[in-house]
């Protein structure tokens, strides 16, 4: 973790033209490059929490705070970004056109409340972004459709004409059906999974805060900012918050939301949601600061600063992206599905995996959980026993996880195979569908420097 104590840079920058003229000028002392990077549309994934969505006691929609984000919104537009919205509130929403004081316990109405306020919420999106005359398109995701590879390239497509149409989509979790969302719900995690999805640049978690502190600031007053975050594991923060309530999420999941979203190389921002024209600075800040390598260096941030007429941004918290992302089809194997169960393997087998061989029955010491065929499981390295233990485990020592696969035998014929060789499988089960029991092309490892925990909730 690194903390990067704010500089003292005070410069004014005129009006958006102006900006413009002084960015043109400046190419020549700063390289052609940098500018036109300057320029280069984005994507930007920006998840707005209930608490920045409706009043946590009158449940009224905070219209100050989303006629703010929706300007943002449509100004980023105008600079060539791609803009894609993550929105709670629905629920909330739901609580105050049915004149319901406390949020209920039970799901049946839950789901109901999320249905009558989905409906006005995505009303309330229309009306706003209809006055700058920005057309809007309203996607619903479960879980389900997150871990159906089909129907997770279909969100994928459907999302990327919609951004080449110019418009501007509104993801939600569909909460009248999406037992999961509720019961630990957060779109904090289902943002990190859309910025994947989509190949974003930024993702943006817009909270009540400026940003993470070492210590709870309102009962520490040396707490002291984090504003940037290398090594996410490492990071040493004050994630009390429980989240509002109304809401399902707190700091804790925006953390791990990060950890999904910068393993699949998108810079994540945690930043206030009433000041959304942070964005603005904050991006041009990040395009401008970037050296040939790719990473950010504090010498180059002063003087991009000067050089590009850059105001220092204001407070936030930026967790930096891996240098070697997990992208497409081995992140949605990582974390687009919920392991159905468990493949103990032996440090062999891992190494085989790491050089892109399959996974053999040979390597697989135990079997956890009930599962089928081409479902998902986690792969758990553990050392091999010289002798099975009293419990009958042929393994020992602290299991690590490494990675998800889809199988090509069900959990009951593993059983059977396990610790054999690939030509015995015929002979064991009368049948053999494949020589592996994962094929690589259905296996994704965790990266040494980075292993984000994925909730894995029942679908």
């Amino acid at each position: 973790m690194k903390v990067v104590k704010p500089l003292t840079v005070v410069i004014k920058l005129g009006k958006s033209f102006g900006a413009q003229r002084l960015l043109d000028e400046s190419a020549t002392s700063t390289g052609k490059a940098e500018a036109q990077q300057l320029k280069k549309g984005l994507e930007l994934i920006l998840e707005i929490g209930t608490s920045s969505i409706v009043d946590e006691k009158t449940h009224e929609p905070l219209l100050p705070i989303l006629s703010l984000i929706v300007s943002t919104a449509v100004k980023l537009r105008k600079d060539g970004h791609r803009v894609v919205i993550v929105s709670s509130g629905a629920i909330g929403v739901g609580l105050q056109r049915m004149d319901i004081e406390r949020r209920p316990k039970h799901l049946s109405q839950l789901q109901a409340l999320a249905a009558i306020g989905q409906c006005r919420l995505i009303s309330l999106w229309d009306q706003l972004f209809g006055h700058y005359r920005q057309p809007v398109a309203q996607i619903l995701l479960t879980r389900n459709d997150i871990a159906d590879r089909q129907r997770y390239l279909n969100a994928q497509n459907t999302v990327a004409e919609l951004l080449e149409l110019g418009v501007i989509p509104i993801v939600n979790e569909n909460d009248t059906l999406a037992v999961a969302e509720i019961k630990f719900g957060d779109n904090d995690t289902l943002s990190a999974i859309t910025a994947a999805m989509v190949h974003a640049d930024f993702l943006f978690l817009m909270t009540d805060v400026d940003c993470l502190y070492d210590k709870n600031p309102r009962t520490n007053p040396d707490a002291q900012p984090i504003q940037v975050v290398e090594d996410i594991n490492s990071i040493q923060a004050d994630v009390s918050s429980a989240g509002s309530s109304l809401g399902t999420g707190g700091m804790s999941t925006k953390i791990v939301a990060a950890k999904l979203a910068t393993s699949a190389g998108v810079t994540t921002v945690i930043t206030r949601s009433s000041s959304p024209d942070n964005i603005h600075q904050i991006v041009r800040y990040v395009q401008a600061t970037k050296v040939s390598d790719g990473q950010e260096d504090p010498l180059s941030r002063s003087t991009a600063s000067l050089a590009l007429n850059v105001q220092e941004p204001p407070l936030h918290t930026r967790f930096l992206p891996l240098s070697q992302p997990i992208r497409d089809r081995y992140f949605w194997l990582l974390h687009g599905l919920a392991p159905h169960g468990t493949l103990y393997i032996d440090s062999g087998a891992h190494q085989a995996l790491a050089d892109k061989a399959g996974l053999l029955p040979v390597g697989i010491l135990d079997v956890e959980g009930s599962f089928a065929q081409h479902e998902s499981v986690r792969l758990v390295v553990v050392e091999r026993s010289s002798e099975p233990a009293a419990d009958g485990k042929s393994w020992q020592g602290t299991p690590v996880e490494v990675g998800r696969a889809l199988v090509n035998y069900a959990a009951p014929e593993i059983v059977r195979i396990k610790g054999r060789r690939s030509k015995q499988i015929e002979g064991l089960l009368g049948y053999a569908d494949s020589q592996y029991v994962a094929d690589r092309d259905n296996v994704s490892l965790f990266l040494h420097e980075s292993r984000p925990v994925t909730p894995t909730p029942d679908i």
